[in-house]
């Protein structure tokens, strides 16, 4: 199973349930709503896709169980892109 980590060591900053991610190497901010700041929370250790859709799922009840693995592969895509994590080893 393939699993994810933040690729450095970013400033983020939570402002009233937004989250900002500052990478001052590439000189980009990226903004994540609240479900997504604690998902990069949780992404300073090795996650899969799975263990973030159970930590998501444990902590916000409105959820769907339906739709929450593929919203966090189109996430952990996005970050991916943004050069915000990677794959862990």
């Amino acid at each position: 199973m393939l699993q994810y980590i933040q690729k450095g060591n970013y400033d983020a900053i939570e402002l009233e349930g937004e989250w900002i991610i500052l990478n001052t190497s590439d000189y980009t901010v990226t903004n994540l709503n609240e479900v997504g700041g604690y998902c990069w929370s949780l992404l300073n250790e090795a996650q899969t896709v799975a263990s973030l859709a159970r930590a998501i799922q444990g902590k916000y009840e409105w959820v769907s169980e339906e739709s929450v693995d593929a919203d966090l592969e189109q996430f952990l895509s996005d970050l991916k892109q943004c050069g915000l994590i990677r794959h862990a080893d």
